[in-house]
């Protein structure tokens, strides 16, 4: 049985992240074991060059769309990690648009970009999987906001369903 079937309280995340909360409805986890098979379906046949393609003037392209994807997963995992293991030191931001362009995302094959999300999923299954209890209540600092780490698997996988939602929605019918 799962540990996170209850949804955090607003006191336990920032309200930006609640646009990504409310997303789930049901247990982080499953989602978060659903989500790779819908990315892999809803890319599936898609050329390096239609990965590459953006919806608008300065959006990000879908290849630099999953590499934020990952950084975002594996800044989420970190906050919970080290908050999961008891350490109160606040944690800083960071700039997910610096990160993107500093990535060049675009230069990379599709291919590595969802082998390298495949394994980062992995990990991080594995991860919010080890917690014990007493883990997904803890709370501490990050972006100058309080967070929990039961708030931190609701918001990866509300982000990821954010971002899945993006691709079906603007991306995709576009290329077509």
């Amino acid at each position: 049985m799962s540990l996170f079937l209850t949804p955090p309280t607003p006191a336990e995340y920032a309200p930006f992240y609640h646009t990504y909360v409310r997303l789930i409805t049901g247990d982080p986890l499953v989602a978060l074991r659903e989500q790779p098979q819908q990315l892999h379906q809803l890319l599936a046949g898609l050329s390096d060059e239609q990965a590459r393609f953006r919806y608008a003037p300065g959006k990000w392209s879908i290849k630099e769309k999953l590499v934020h994807m990952l950084d975002t997963e594996r800044v989420f995992a970190y906050r919970a990690l080290r908050i999961g293991r008891g350490d109160t030191t606040p944690l800083p931001g960071y700039e997910q648009d610096d990160y993107v362009h500093n990535s060049e995302a675009d230069a990379r094959p599709l291919a590595d970009i969802l082998a390298e999300y495949d394994a980062v999923r992995t990990s991080t299954l594995h991860l919010f999987e080890s917690f014990p209890a007493a883990a997904v209540d803890r709370r501490g600092t990050a972006s100058g906001q309080p967070v929990s780490v039961r708030a931190l698997v609701y918001m990866l996988a509300g982000h990821e369903a954010h971002h899945l939602q993006l691709l079906q929605e603007r991306y995709l019918p576009a290329l077509t």
